[in-house]
């Protein structure tokens, strides 16, 4: 028993090690791609300009991102023993975009704000969509689906609502913002983002143990000992969190935290102790090249980064309904 457990870790560990590799190849060739390209060599002093103060902190955010709502959908779905549960369909993301749609509007002296303000709109939404799905039989998928469904759409036309607040130039910024837009990214953005991703994967990596209990059921997870309660607080402060920072950052980019627990599971099995550090490198990986693709496809201009992972994921999403 102990041998095979030596060689699961050790299978693990060079599991990780590999898609660390796949995600810095995955990050040196977005920086030198796009309406410019770019080699590490020979710079000017324009070109050095467009690395390191616009590429490098965009691709660098847009990596984190995808970590960010990656690893929130995996403990989602451990955590509701669902596969369907993820921060877009939720409306989780509709409550952090609210979030910051308020402080943009009504609070727009004080950016800081604004990740507080969509961390608390996740939280809010989160609590409103796990109220309503519950009931005595439980929670099934068709329940919980419908109540991410009714959440999305309120929070949405309280967003809309908003943007009539707003002047022409602001809100076409918003527009886009709203459809999954990292053009705006900064170095201060990215440490916001990356250090959020890194500690809350660890967070949830800590917790993967009771996730895995808990994904046998609520009572047998207490049976053998896991605190139900502090275990759920916990995943749902820290997705929230994760959320919450993503969107504040890029807007809402969808299918995500949907299409990248899937892949992984699929390709690893359903251990979240391997399942989500691996689930946040790969979901850093494809957002990273949904952003490469989003500027590039038509450069100069720019498509909404989250019109191209809605592209992979809503097929993927279809999929999934009829298999369940």
């Amino acid at each position: 028993m102990r041998i095979e457990s030596q060689k699961s870790k050790v299978k693990s560990l060079r599991l990780i090690v590999g898609l660390l590799f796949l995600l810095v190849f995955t990050l040196l060739l977005a920086v030198l791609l796009g309406s410019e390209r770019l080699s590490f060599f020979d710079l000017s002093e324009s070109q050095k300009i467009i690395l390191f103060e616009i590429r490098l902190p965009r691709v660098l955010l847009a990596a984190s991102v995808g970590a960010c709502l990656a690893v929130a959908g995996a403990a989602f779905q451990a955590l509701l023993r669902n596969p369907l549960a993820e921060p877009y369909l939720l409306g989780i993301s509709n409550g952090a975009a609210l979030g910051t749609m308020f402080a943009f509007v009504f609070l727009g002296q004080f950016d800081f704000l604004r990740p507080v303000m969509a961390f608390a709109g996740a939280v809010l939404a989160t609590f409103a969509v796990y109220q309503m799905a519950k009931s005595r039989a439980g929670m099934n998928t068709e329940r919980l689906v419908l109540s991410g469904v009714i959440v999305t759409t309120f929070l949405s036309s309280i967003i809309v609502l908003l943007t009539t607040l707003l002047d022409a130039t602001k809100l076409r910024s918003f527009t886009f913002w709203l459809l999954g837009d990292l053009s705006q990214a900064t170095p201060n953005s990215f440490y916001l983002a990356g250090i959020t991703a890194i500690i809350g994967t660890l967070i949830l990596t800590a917790t993967a143990r009771s996730l895995n209990l808990m994904m046998l059921g609520e009572r047998d997870a207490f049976d053998f000992g896991v605190e139900v309660q502090k275990t759920r607080l916990i995943v749902f402060a820290t997705a929230s969190a994760l959320v919450g920072i993503s969107v504040a950052s890029s807007g809402s980019v969808g299918y995500v935290g949907l299409v990248i627990p899937h892949i992984v599971r699929l390709k690893i099995g359903s251990d979240n102790r391997n399942v989500i550090p691996a689930t946040a490198i790969v979901g850093a990986v494809f957002v990273v090249l949904a952003d490469t693709i989003a500027r590039t496809a038509i450069a100069p201009r720019e498509l909404p980064v989250g019109a191209i992972t809605a592209l992979i994921g809503a097929p993927m999403f279809i999929y999934l309904l009829r298999k369940n």
